[in-house]
């Protein structure tokens, strides 16, 4: 994402200026403001922008309510049962462990307890093992990690760093521990320890290096050019043939058990990818989830063989379209919320809350603005503002807005999270999408975006994560709002949405679908099996040059 004001250290804090933001020129000459970050600095370093007396809110609410609401969880332990699940949660946060497993036992133990509330119960306990192995760093682990980096790191350096909160950490029963990723996470959060680095930092402010970054940006102004010169917003057909696989530990689990497993399958979705072909799975029998399903997956069980790992796979063939949709902010108007949009500007808890920090931001950024597109632009760009960063596993995080907004930082799924809340909050329908991104260099990971609704031109793609290209171009600086390239394959159309076939135990990622799920008698985590993504273009239907190639 564009970012532009690292010249200062510190944690980020994103703050908006409603009275005196920075202004820069959008599409076609008008003016969008940009939320500074506001730099909790070291030490003479001045902060970039401050707020005006009379916006002075500061964005570190939505921290102080989660410890109001550990303070709260704390002092109800006595409460009635029905408060014991927030209660617990709270806890959880809090990292108060000792004391939300004392009541999670004695709640457990209620006669009658709803099925319902009973696996909610438990998966607190989940939770709780899952942020451990997310926080598995001592100070002097992280200490260590940095200095393989900056060899003459100092103490007082560190010390530095950390309170200014550059390393996120969490107490748990009073012992601190450090997120696994906080010694990376301190390079795309500090442009002062990219600069005393070693070694160079070759990546953009979104996360990907610079050189991706260039070569995305050539690609995306060949799809302008091609959908300008095509009338169509449908370019640049590719076919792709790919395998993805999940491979379960040997001994994971124990010989002759049948081991059940979900991998993404992409949805068909006009304009977007098509002709979707199933090859061939191991094991050979298989059930792809319905089209509809909104989270789809092809379903593979097979039994396990004592001392040898246990592998699934799929492969399949699908077109991809890159897309661009010319946007004309004069002809856009509020949508009519009908039956079918009326999801996608309602809150669904508990990561799309409007709660008052979020209304708050939302007020300061958007102003007086009432067009649906310049409220989507400046939404944007404020949200491209929060740096990416490495992110702990979503199952352990109560509200991904929320989060994302105090944390001041986010990875894609984040980011998007909160874009999405915003939009939705601001009468623009939103909705998740998600799967797997490629470029013929051999690169590829999992990433999230979203689709907002703008009448009359319906829904369109949007990557905040990518965000503001460095153009002087309008078109192609804000190509990601309203645009995509075709090196992706979405799996996901929204988020939290049940399996076909359902999983009959706790998800790992209980928010998105990019990885697979495992389970045998229990829910298999993360640390018990690995995937991977293997893709080719096949060469007949490459039409263009590709990022990297």
């Amino acid at each position: 994402m564009a970012l532009g004001h690292l010249a200062t250290d510190g944690i980020v804090d994103i703050r908006g200026n409603a009275c005196k933001a920075a202004w820069v020129e959008a599409t076609h000459g008008e003016s969008v403001p940009v939320y500074e970050i506001q730099i909790r600095s070291m030490g003479a370093a001045a902060p970039v922008s401050r707020l005006c007396a009379a916006a002075s809110i500061p964005l570190m609410l939505p921290l102080l309510l989660l410890t109001l609401i550990a303070a709260t969880a704390t002092a109800s332990a006595m409460d009635a049962d029905d408060n014991a699940l927030p209660t617990i949660v709270g806890l959880v946060t809090a990292g108060q462990f000792r004391q939300a497993s004392a009541r999670i036992d004695a709640a457990l133990q209620q006669p009658g307890l709803p099925a319902m509330t009973r696996e909610a119960l438990e998966f607190q306990h989940a939770r709780m093992q899952r942020m451990r192995e997310d926080f598995s760093l001592t100070a002097n682990e992280v200490r260590t990690q940095v200095r393989k980096q900056i060899p003459d790191l100092t103490d007082a350096e560190f010390e530095r760093w950390d309170v200014q909160g550059l390393f996120e950490h969490m107490d748990i029963d009073g012992e601190r521990r450090y997120f696994d990723r906080a010694p990376s996470n301190l390079f795309h959060l500090s442009a002062q320890a990219r600069a005393r680095s070693r070694a160079p930092m070759p990546f953009a402010d979104s996360g990907l290096s610079k050189q991706f970054t260039e070569q995305v940006t050539d690609y995306d102004r060949e799809v302008i050019r091609r959908a300008r010169t095509t009338s169509h917003s449908s370019v640049l057909q590719q076919r792709v043939r790919v395998t993805e696989s999940v491979t379960v530990d040997a001994d994971a689990v124990p010989m002759g058990k049948t081991v059940r497993a979900w991998i993404p399958y992409p949805r068909s979705i006009p304009g977007q990818q098509e002709s979707i072909r199933f090859v061939a799975s191991r094991p050979g029998g298989h059930r792809i989830a319905p089209p509809s399903a909104l989270q789809r997956t092809v379903y593979l069980e097979q039994t396990s063989q004592a001392h040898e790992p246990t592998v699934f796979s799929v492969t399949y063939e699908v077109t991809l379209f890159a897309q661009y949709h010319v946007i004309d902010s004069s002809k856009v108007v509020p949508a009519m919320i009908t039956p079918a949009l009326a999801p996608y500007v309602a809150e669904r808890a508990p990561h799309v809350v409007f709660t008052e920090p979020l209304r708050v931001f939302s007020r300061q950024v958007v102003g007086d603005t009432t067009n649906p597109y310049r409220i989507a632009q400046k939404l944007f760009a404020a949200v491209d503002e929060i740096p990416w960063a490495g992110a702990r596993e979503y199952s352990t995080i109560p509200d991904l807005s929320a989060y994302t907004l105090q944390a001041g930082h986010g990875d894609c799924g984040e980011q998007t999270m909160l874009l999405l809340t915003l939009m939705r909050m601001n009468g623009i329908p939103a909705r998740w999408q998600s799967g797997w991104t490629f470029t013929p260099d051999g690169d590829d990971d999992i990433h999230d975006w979203a689709q907002i609704y703008l009448a009359p031109y319906g829904w369109i793609p949007v990557d905040v994560t990518y965000g503001r290209l460095k153009s002087d171009d309008p078109s192609l600086k804000w190509f990601y709002l309203g645009g995509l390239d075709n090196f992706r394959i979405a799996f996901n159309d929204g988020f939290s949405e049940a399996f076909v076939p359902p999983k009959q135990f706790f998800r790992s990622d209980d928010v998105d679908s990019q990885r697979g799920e495992v389970e045998w008698d229990d829910n298999l985590y993360y640390d018990k099996w690995s995937y991977h993504f293997d893709w080719r273009i096949l060469p007949s239907q490459q039409h263009a040059q590709n990022p990297g190639g």
